[in-house]
């Protein structure tokens, strides 16, 4: 009961971090846009570098991962736990992805549609599981394992990024990102005990 109320809780407070995130971004995309048509939209309408267009392309197949994980999860996650974790990752990762495309579509930049090969190979085994075995091992590919390494990306990539609105998406991503990490490893200590 007390680890329901304290995911339940974490959760609260992800979504609230998210929200008042999501305000922050949209708060500054009308300044971004009309800074844009005031320098004639020569920045928006600029070829990104080979990093910048990168890092968009990472960060769109990072959220398009995590949703398709997740996704599963709510049909097969058993924990009432782990089917709350998996749709906060669809709303935020769709909600950040929905972000990373705008800017895409404005920079010229083809994203990724699917999951990446890897990711659908974990799908794959996931498939196979059920109960607590899946609860498990989506907890600690989606939930830990993914977060860590996107975490670990966007903090190498944002000290590259040259372009500021990828460098703003970037760093909208990463206390979100964070947050999902804490959530994942709180979840995991509680169900070792």
């Amino acid at each position: 009961m007390q680890k329901s109320k304290t995911l339940k809780m974490l959760l609260a407070v992800s979504a609230v971090a998210a929200m008042f995130n999501t305000v922050g971004v949209q708060a500054q995309t009308p300044t971004s846009a009309a800074q844009n048509v005031a320098a004639g939209q020569a920045g928006s309408s600029a070829k990104l570098s080979a990093g910048d267009e990168k890092a968009v392309k990472d960060m769109a197949q990072a959220n398009i991962n995590e949703i398709a994980a997740a996704k599963l999860a709510l049909s097969k996650a058993q924990s009432s736990d782990v089917k709350a974790f998996a749709q906060q990752m669809v709303e935020d990762h769709g909600a950040a992805l929905t972000k990373v495309q705008a800017v895409a579509q404005q920079k010229g930049v083809t994203l990724p549609t699917e999951p990446d090969a890897s990711h659908k190979a974990i799908a794959a085994k996931l498939e196979k599981q059920s109960g607590n075995a899946f609860d498990k091992m989506y907890m600690e590919n989606a939930g830990t394992k993914d977060h860590k390494m996107v975490l670990a990306k966007l903090k190498s990539d944002a000290m590259q990024i040259k372009d500021a609105d990828v460098k703003a998406l970037a760093d909208a991503h990463t206390p979100v990102v964070e947050q999902h990490l804490k959530s994942a490893q709180q979840m995991s200590m509680s169900a070792g005990k």
